[in-house]
């Protein structure tokens, strides 16, 4: 007789001593970490709603269970608010950590919508653990940017012109239609009488009639025309029907665009750990470095802070403001067009050919020639620009076909243009600070959009925003885990509240 398979247990059978729920969960599971970790945290102080029961109706779910379901499901790519609900259900982990507790998916979701702006408080609280660990070196973080998709598709977005075309297109119809109408009536006389209109949600386009078809047309017209008063009347450039706060994207990696929000972060260095995060309309984030670099100096409490970013953070002004919170930045310089005549495009003195002297505010040219302080001018975004010359020294220079197009080489500056000439000293001093960075921060993304997390499904900037703090807080929880023991984890938590 051959040896059985190995089958379980009657599902009928009475058993006199059942398992405990406890001895379905590994005694050093990350679940029961994340238990002990929404326990220690004062939601009274955090302000989550909710966090004080009131004396009459029916018992609130405590914060602290939802932000566990939370923290479980954005650690196992598990976001929605049904799926979460089901998983309070059918997942032995998740009934452990709810103790048999099964909110609804419209109870989980509120939740998420109404202490969006708190999760960033959380995250602060885990990182303010992992600097008892040790885990942050707040020496040096790394700042990038990546875009991520808003719940908002293409078709529903717009700018004006695209507005404009729209609204042309339905004047089209509309005057299609009237024209069949007239058509219609010449041929056939009187109109018969209208058909019994069909039941409540039977109506589809196939059985509108004529004057429907147009009264529909025109509600859209309406629709689309206020669109495009409000962006005029605001100065917008562009508009999103599902969710108003996202904007156009370029997608770097498919080409192309899509709708949705600039995620910026800044990774400390030690050990890749997210310090802060903030969500931003602007898809270019050369207007993000300072604010960003500032909270992060903030976030880990230090007096001084290194700070390393991409060409694409390269600005004047946010490297100004960072010197002036004492953060040094390691940011290189975009291209330049310098060595190029603007007139006819032929190759000329870079400027960098020209040494400016700060005492005498004059730079030299190649010949030995100074330059002095004419005038100004203002570009794009408002940036004043000072501009030196030496018109009479560049009429008679042997070198002026090899200067410039025109009758007098020009140089300008910007006010605080010593800031970018210190920038690209320290960057000539740290060469490897480019590839460093690729290191700490350009995975941290990688990982998000692997986990399924590179796709809002919240709607708004506040929403999208705390999000995404859940979305950090999950990665530094995995981190941790990775870093440091259980024990030493759970010996690291505040007393519970």
């Amino acid at each position: 007789m051959g040896m059985s398979h190995l089958r379980g247990t009657d599902r009928g059978e009475v058993q006199m001593l059942p398992p405990c729920l406890d001895d379905y969960v590994a005694v050093e599971a990350a679940v029961r970490f994340m238990d002990a970790y929404a326990e220690s945290l004062d939601f009274k102080k955090l302000g989550f709603a909710r966090s004080i029961p009131k004396n009459t109706g029916r018992p609130a779910y405590h914060p602290a269970d939802l932000l566990k379901l939370y923290l479980y499901g954005y650690l196992n790519r598990i976001r929605s608010s049904r799926r979460l609900e089901a998983e309070a259900a059918r997942n032995l982990e998740v009934i452990w950590l709810l103790r048999g507790l099964r909110p609804d998916f419209k109870t989980i979701a509120d939740f998420r919508k109404d202490n969006r702006k708190l999760f960033k408080e959380v995250l602060r609280e885990f990182n303010l653990m992992c600097r008892k660990l040790e885990l942050f070196g707040a020496e040096l973080v790394a700042i990038d940017g990546s875009k991520f998709k808003a719940s908002n598709g293409q078709r529903r977005h717009f700018n004006a012109e695209q507005l404009r075309e729209v609204i042309k297109h339905i004047d089209g119809r509309i005057d299609e239609y009237l024209r069949e109408l007239d058509t219609q009536d010449a041929e056939q006389g009187p109109p018969p009488p209208p058909p019994p209109s069909p039941p409540a949600g039977d109506k589809n386009k196939s059985t509108e009639t004529m004057a429907e078809k147009i009264a529909r047309l025109r509600a859209s017209r309406e629709e689309h025309a206020a669109l495009l008063q409000g962006m005029e009347k605001s100065a917008q450039t562009e508009v999103s029907l599902t969710d108003a706060d996202a904007r156009k994207m370029r997608d770097t990696q498919r080409g192309g665009y899509f709708i949705g929000y600039n995620v910026q972060v800044a990774v400390d260095a030690k050990h890749d750990l997210i310090a802060t995060a903030e969500v931003v309309q602007s898809a270019c984030d050369r207007d993000q470095l300072g604010a960003i670099a500032q909270a992060a100096k903030d976030q880990l409490n230090v007096t001084s802070l290194e700070v390393v970013a991409d060409k694409g953070y390269h600005s004047a002004d946010e490297l100004e403001a960072c010197e002036n919170a004492g953060i040094t930045t390691y940011v290189p310089a975009q291209g330049s067009t310098s060595g190029r005549s603007s007139k006819d495009g032929r190759k000329v003195f870079a400027k960098e050919r020209f040494s400016y002297d700060a005492a005498a505010d004059e730079y030299q040219c190649p010949q030995g020639e100074r330059l002095k302080l004419r005038g100004t001018c203002n570009r794009k975004k408002g940036r004043q620009h000072l501009l030196y010359a030496n018109e009479a020294a560049c009429r008679k220079c042997p070198l002026k076909a090899q200067c410039t197009a025109g009758k007098y080489r020009t140089i300008q500056r910007l006010r605080n243009e010593a800031v970018l000439e210190r920038a690209a000293a320290r960057m000539a001093g740290r060469t490897a600070m480019s590839a460093r960075r690729r290191e700490v921060v350009e995975h941290v993304f990688g990982t998000l959009k692997q986990w399924g997390h590179g796709d809002f499904l919240t709607r708004g900037l506040e929403k999208v925003t705390g999000e995404f703090h859940l979305s950090a807080l999950a990665y530094n929880l995995k981190r941790a885990l990775k870093l440091k023991t259980f024990g030493e984890l759970l010996g690291a938590l505040p007393k519970a509240a």
